[in-house]
């Protein structure tokens, strides 16, 4: 009888903390992530390869600018998501190595975004006449959301994969790490919008407004992107499916 009792107290302390750590309902809203996500680089590549006559590099301008909004969307959408939901999706692995698997993520991030900004500045700087550069509401917000990723990426490594570093260091820049990785993937979604919609007026013109089949495919990759960037977000923001703390994460880069 002791032992029952003391079981049912046992039960009774922890049932809030597994309560306000449920998993309730996210493997279905991961999967419908994913999935939009798939999609979404599907549809981007059908949009590039079919639409646009596919890729290039400094041969064919007009080609070697399809690279921007491919890789744009594989790294700083995709791969952006699902390096943020990393701690989320692998909730028994190390916390060493999840650390180390979110920063290479990052890193290659940063490798697709300097292709795909090469890119689109060569097919603007290299054409005859020469285009103007940075001068769309797109370019700014884009640039802005790339500054503030890389700044972000290199805060990360070093507050985190720092060995030297304070642990109450890590933790009081953690929730600014968490806000500005949300605030930059946000930009990234906004930057795409932005750019998909500019891209859809000057290629298409009137076309555009008579529902024409590459126009509605433009219109169904912008959904997809506000899909897959809000749930990623209400992934991310829900307490409740966030990753247990662990007695060996307290130990990170040490042996």
């Amino acid at each position: 009888m002791r032992h029952e009792t003391f079981l049912d107290m046992e039960h009774i302390r922890e049932s809030p903390q597994m309560q306000s750590h449920s998993l309730e309902g996210f493997i279905p809203l991961l999967s419908l992530t994913e999935g939009c996500g798939v999609l979404l680089v599907i549809l981007m590549i059908v949009w590039t390869g079919y639409y646009r006559n596919g890729f290039s590099w400094r041969s064919n301008l007009n080609l070697e600018f399809n690279w921007h909004p491919l890789l744009m969307t594989i790294g700083f959408v995709f791969l952006y998501s699902n390096a943020m939901l990393l701690y989320r999706m692998q909730r028994n692995v190390r916390k060493r190595r999840l650390k180390l698997t979110h920063a290479g993520i990052m890193l290659v991030i940063v490798l697709l975004v300097v292709i795909a900004l090469v890119a689109v500045f060569d097919s603007h700087n290299l054409a005859q006449p020469p285009i103007s550069n940075m001068y769309s509401l797109h370019s700014w917000v884009g640039l802005t959301t790339v500054i503030l990723f890389c700044c972000q990426w290199v805060a990360g490594c070093v507050s985190f994969l720092y060995p030297g570093l304070q642990a109450p260091l890590r933790a009081s820049y953690m929730p600014l790490h968490v806000f500005f990785g949300i605030a930059a993937f946000v930009g990234a979604i906004a930057s795409c919008l932005l750019g998909l919609n500019e891209k859809a007026f000057l290629t298409l013109h009137e076309k555009y407004s008579a529902l024409v089949s590459e126009g509605i495919l433009i219109n169904i990759i912008g959904l997809l992107l506000v899909l897959f960037g809000g749930l990623s977000v209400y992934l991310v923001t829900q307490e409740r499916y966030r990753r247990l703390s662990r007695s060996e994460d307290e130990v990170l880069l040490s042996g």
